[in-house]
């Protein structure tokens, strides 16, 4: 499958994506949002890979592209990363915190620095990043957007998830909270919560029997691809979801 042709849904906007190096959902909703005329500004932790990134994505025509390395569990870094956005493209107005940490064990042998990692990256980076954004959306005056990342285990069971699965959890009332703070701005704040989307890194930390487990409970019968899920992400930066906040779009068929 490929995308669907852009529509220019987002020309004049400049938006700034974090966790966007590499393959997975973060690198396609930065490539999806310079096809819709977005100006984009992507973060990544991983500074050789954000390069690459950002060189990759520069070679789209007309793509106008910068990246700064972000750690999300650093609220100076994620402050720089939207200075840099602002200087290099004047304002902000999008953020999508696509930034999250996973991994599996069972809460049995579950350490505290396991639970504490997986929930400073996932949940407390996406705090740190719609409250800054949300501060800039008001300096700036404009009513600016966010699009946060969940996930289906926020809302189902699956054993060796118990940290990912309360961030992501989190992440969902963060957002319905979160927007009622901002909704006298004029700002919103939405999040998509998809199941399985393959990509390279996923494929690489995941057993072939476990992808083939999680396969076979999607109504296609396959995994989603990355662009799928960014086009909803589109979608709820774009002025076609101007009455949607506090949303959480399941892009998968395991709603609750």
């Amino acid at each position: 499958m490929t995308a669907p042709p852009a529509h220019g849904l987002l020309t004049g906007k400049t938006a700034v994506v974090t966790a966007a190096a590499g393959t997975g959902i973060g690198s396609a909703v930065a490539r999806q949002m310079l096809a819709e005329g977005a100006q984009v500004l992507i973060s990544d932790r991983h500074e050789r890979r954000l390069e690459a990134t950002r060189a990759e994505l520069a070679r789209l025509p007309g793509a106008q592209v910068e990246a700064v390395p972000c750690d999300v569990t650093d609220e100076a870094q994620v402050q720089r990363m939207l200075d840099a956005a602002t200087s290099a493209f004047g304002q902000v107005d999008v953020v999508v915190n696509n930034a999250g940490l996973g991994g599996t064990a069972s809460i049995l042998d579950m350490t505290d620095e396991q639970w504490h990692k997986v929930l400073d990256v996932t949940l407390t980076g996406t705090f740190r990043c719609t409250r800054a954004a949300v501060r800039l959306f008001r300096e700036q005056g404009n009513a600016g957007v966010v699009v946060n990342n969940a996930s289906v285990v926020g809302w189902r069971a699956q054993a060796g998830q118990a940290h990912y699965a309360a961030a992501k959890a989190g992440v969902m009332a963060l957002t319905r909270c979160a927007a009622m703070d901002a909704a006298s701005l004029g700002v919103r704040i939405n999040a998509v919560a998809p199941s399985l989307v393959m990509h390279e890194n996923l494929a690489k930390v995941t057993s072939e029997d476990l992808l083939t487990e999680l396969t076979g409970r999607e109504a296609f019968g396959r995994s989603a691809e990355p662009w799928e899920v960014a086009n909803a992400i589109i979608f709820l930066a774009s002025d076609y979801s101007t009455y949607l906040t506090g949303e959480v779009i399941s892009v998968s068929n395991q709603h609750p």
